[in-house]
């Protein structure tokens, strides 16, 4: 497949080329060569990025002012954009960033769906009335940030985009949405998106670049209120700093090192089902990875044997042309870093189960097989670091306590799985797992209406769901003396 789709920065309703002239050029991961070549910001178009929203975000400006009803059926139409865009985005998705079609396609669906509920949220952002002492009528009132920016990641560039971007408007936000380097051509689509749908200039402005210099232009400019960041802990910790020095608002969605705890009464195949899914899609590219196997002793071969069949059996291939469950890594650096700590696994002690290594069939693409590690311990680096591909760390537990240990023992909070039948162990496990999320009987899992974020280091704030709306609103409250006497 050819690229040829948008290519041109987008600010203020306008398709511009980088004030610079310069580009990135991406790589499709799963044959080597180069797909598309795109605009690349430089600090003045970020500069004119923010201004562009600055305007569009003032109190008389159309979009601010607009009914939010009919704020709403913008959004409604840009969700029916999407999807008429939809296949084009897919393959585009897949060719940028190596996830199989079939992965792609969730995705997108996911970023219809979000859209679409917040259109009908848009009407409902209010306030309460507080009682209060005397002959006074109190009440507060949720009202938009001002400008708010986006800094999305390579793993899921589409849908991680949509997942704050569609709340932000439909708060009444304006948007400069910059997508990861590696991966910023979908990014481009919700800018195409809103121009078919007449969203008004300077409400979405899109400019890829690379975040060493656009993202720390818009991390650090004085007009942007808020600043919603998915991407590792290291860089999430510097934006923090950038937030502190102008006292705004910031949601940081960090790294992980999900469990997947597989108690001796679970249903053995759905669990082994689930925990391949959890670790093995997108290649383990996932900040909610399941990326330890916590297992009780008395399953704990079955549950291998069961996982590293299915790990052994999984297709490795693009998806496109071929009958791919699981694509490449992003890139050749990552694929040598995910290496990297394979055999530090192995040189730790851990014993490789499965995989391990590139394929002997895809010495083209940056693909890793599926990789298990059976003995290790949660002190072992492949369990404490976020390793971001695909590779299971095993671990046993003789009872619950042990189990809920091991758990919590890691500087992340993200999601967490449980596999139980038992519906007072799956309740009293969740409760104590300190974890921002915990599904149980499957993996991973979330909506649009369902709060997505973590505990320590995997970030704060919340996305998605009526979480979303308080991230992307500010409360005032009013209170009005009816008998000043």
């Amino acid at each position: 497949m050819t690229y040829d789709g948008p290519t041109a920065l987008f600010i203020d309703g306008e398709w511009v080329s980088a004030a610079d002239g310069e580009t990135i050029e991406t790589v499709d991961p799963a044959t080597e060569t180069t797909y598309a070549t795109v605009a690349c910001a430089g600090e003045s178009d970020v500069d004119d990025a923010v201004a562009a929203a600055d305007g569009a975000a003032e109190r008389d400006a159309e979009w601010r002012s607009l009914d939010p009803a009919e704020r709403g059926q913008y959004l409604a139409a840009m969700a029916d954009e999407i999807e008429e865009l939809k296949d084009e985005i897919v393959l585009v998705e897949s060719h940028d960033n190596g996830k199989t079609p079939f992965e792609a396609t969730l995705d997108v669906d996911m970023v219809i769906d979000t859209f679409r509920y917040y259109a009908g949220f848009t009407d409902k952002v209010h306030g309460e009335t507080i009682p209060v002492p005397g002959s006074r009528i109190d009440y507060t009132r949720r009202e938009p940030l001002g400008v708010t920016g986006h800094i999305s990641p390579w793993n899921y560039p589409f849908q991680l985009a949509g997942r704050s971007v569609a709340p932000a408007l439909a708060c009444g936000n304006t948007v400069v949405l910059k997508p990861s380097s590696t991966t910023p051509l979908t990014a481009l689509y919700y800018a195409k998106a809103a121009e078919r749908v007449g969203l008004p200039d300077g409400v979405l402005n899109v400019i890829p670049g690379s975040g060493r210099e656009a993202g720390t232009a818009l991390a650090t400019h004085e007009d942007v209120d808020h600043l919603a960041f998915t991407g590792s802990t290291g860089v999430g910790k510097s934006i923090m700093e950038y937030a502190a020095e102008d006292v705004s608002g910031i949601t940081l969605e960090l790294g992980g090192k999900g469990p997947n705890v597989v108690f001796a009464d679970a249903d053995l195949e759905a669990a082994a089902k689930g925990c391949h899914y959890g670790i093995f899609m997108n290649a383990g590219q996932m900040c909610w990875a399941g990326s330890r196997l916590l297992v009780h002793e008395s399953v704990h071969d079955e549950v291998v044997d069961r996982v590293v069949e299915r790990a052994e059996s999984t297709p490795l291939g693009s998806g496109i042309d071929d009958d791919g469950r699981m694509g490449p890594l992003v890139n050749e650096s990552h694929r040598d870093d995910v290496l990297e700590y394979v055999e530090t696994g192995v040189s730790e002690g851990a014993t490789l189960a499965c995989g391990g290594d590139v394929p002997d069939d895809k010495q083209t693409g940056y693909y890793v097989e599926p990789t298990v590690f059976t003995d290790v311990s949660n002190d072992m680096t492949i369990a404490r670091e976020e390793i971001f591909g695909p590779v299971l760390s095993v671990i046993p537990f003789s009872d619950r306590e042990e189990a809920i240990e091991i758990a919590n023992d890691s500087p992340y909070g993200l999601m967490a799985g449980i596999w139980t039948k038992n519906i007072d162990v799956a309740h009293d496990t969740a409760e104590r797992l300190e974890y921002g999320m915990v599904s149980v009987n499957e993996y991973p899992v979330t909506f649009p209406q369902t709060p997505f974020g973590g505990y320590k280091q995997s970030g704060f704030g919340r996305e998605q769901g009526t979480e979303a709306i308080r991230e992307y609103t500010q409360v005032k409250n009013v209170n009005i003396n009816v008998d000043p006497r």
